[in-house]
């Protein structure tokens, strides 16, 4: 039986009273019940209306099939090309489609390394007006380099720890950029 189903079976909800509740159609919530994939918003929203943590509605099973081993791989493949502008989320992306990792945990990381290398390239690029601002003698665009970078090597050593430790992500986003 489907989590979903299990759940509003438990709270005595049928399926219309549980889509109104959530604002999700019924034939959503009647594919779900099928077997359709839950992720996202519809996710969300149905944790919330049956009052239970998203994870529990997620099937194990699915979980299962992710081959931990290349997940590490791909976390750490953003290693050795920090320094190269984009390579560092093209890597990691090139080897999830060749070993078909296309899941939660790799959607992360490659979500966390364009996040940071928007930021960083953000703060390098005002870096100069910084010094500007403040009247200083020292130019802190090397710095402010060599710091990103930096914080960039820990994040993803501090991610290959837990995913050798707890199976999941320490530093993660709440949502999915791709």
């Amino acid at each position: 039986m489907p989590k979903v189903q299990e759940y509003r079976e438990k709270l005595n909800l049928t399926q219309q009273e549980l889509a109104e509740k959530s604002g999700v159609s019924i034939r959503t919530i009647q594919r779900i019940e099928a077997g359709a994939t839950l992720k996202g918003h519809t996710l969300n929203v149905l944790a919330d209306a049956l009052n239970i943590e998203k994870d529990l509605l997620v099937d194990k099973k699915s979980q299962e099939n992710i081959n931990l081993q290349w997940v590490k791989w791909i976390n750490l493949s953003s290693l050795p090309v920090l320094i190269i502008p984009c390579l560092n989320i093209l890597l990691p992306i090139i080897i999830i489609y060749k070993k078909k990792e296309f899941n939660t945990l790799t959607k992360q990381i490659v979500s966390l390394q364009i996040l940071w290398t928007i930021i960083s390239t953000i703060v390098f690029f005002l870096s100069p007006f910084f010094h500007r601002i403040f009247e200083t003698e020292i130019r802190i665009t090397l710095p402010v380099l060599i710091i990103s970078v930096l914080v960039n090597i820990l994040m993803i050593l501090i991610n290959a720890f837990a995913l050798s430790k707890n199976k999941t992500l320490r530093i993660k986003l709440n949502f999915s950029i791709i």
